[in-house]
């Protein structure tokens, strides 16, 4: 004999239903058990404040025996004596001090005549306006061109014959071009020498030949001796350049 299931008693049928439930009580049994936070009981400290009640302290009052002020100094009375005035006051008069036409000198005072020293301009006028420029000894020539063109010869023999390549600044392999500047004073003398250059061993070089020029007639501007500044470059190179 076959045995017959009740469809009623079926468990089955509502299985899905009873499934999804406990998936979902299991979901929130794991959330609630995931945010729970436990603490360490030795962690945890307790404080205990302990306030006492606020009380008022009596301040006893001491009396302490201060003596009494000083009394205020007295003040003597002024008095005040009303004398008559007898002697009599002579009033001051002021004259004045202006003279006028009227009033005569009395002292006549004598002024000596002063020396006027006369003092020599330091007159700076360039090589190529000079009205006569500076002579060079040896130099003859009837216009200053000739003095002029005379002059620059000159002083590039000059140059030459002193030349010498400082023996440091061969050592060194240095070589260039040094400019330098002089003038020409009142007396004909070469004076405030300025140069500049690649190095300090050129331009001492430089220095010392153009300090070894001679003495020269002083070039003249309207007829009085002024100083001419003057330039010229040195160049310093080795013999097989």
């Amino acid at each position: 004999m076959k045995v017959k299931k009740n469809p009623e008693v079926d468990l089955r049928r509502h299985s899905s239903i009873f499934f999804a439930v406990g998936l979902n009580l299991m979901l929130l049994v794991t959330y609630f058990a995931l945010n729970m936070k436990s603490y360490d009981k030795e962690d945890v400290a307790i404080n205990i404040v302990e306030v006492e009640d606020n009380f008022e302290e009596e301040i006893p009052v001491v009396n302490v025996n201060t003596p009494p002020p000083p009394p205020p100094p007295k003040v003597a009375a002024e008095v005040i004596t009303i004398v008559e005035d007898v002697a009599e006051v002579e009033e001051t008069v002021i004259k004045s001090t202006e003279i006028t036409m009227e009033d005569v000198i009395e002292e006549q005072v004598e002024v000596e005549e002063v020396e006027v020293e006369e003092v020599e301009e330091d007159v700076s006028v360039p090589f190529a306006v000079v009205e006569k420029v500076p002579v060079y000894p040896g130099c003859t020539g009837r216009t200053n061109d000739e003095l002029k063109a005379c002059f620059q010869k000159k002083v590039i023999q000059h140059v030459n014959k002193h030349y010498e390549f400082p023996e440091l600044a061969l050592e060194m392999g240095i070589h260039g071009k040094v400019f330098v500047m002089f003038s020409i004073d009142q007396q004909g003398n070469v004076s405030g020498i300025r140069t500049r250059g690649p190095d300090k061993v050129l331009e001492q070089e430089a220095e010392r030949i153009i300090s070894l020029l001679p003495k020269m007639t002083p070039a003249k501007q309207r007829g009085k001796a002024v100083r001419v500044p003057y330039s010229i470059p040195i160049h310093f190179k080795y013999v097989d350049q």
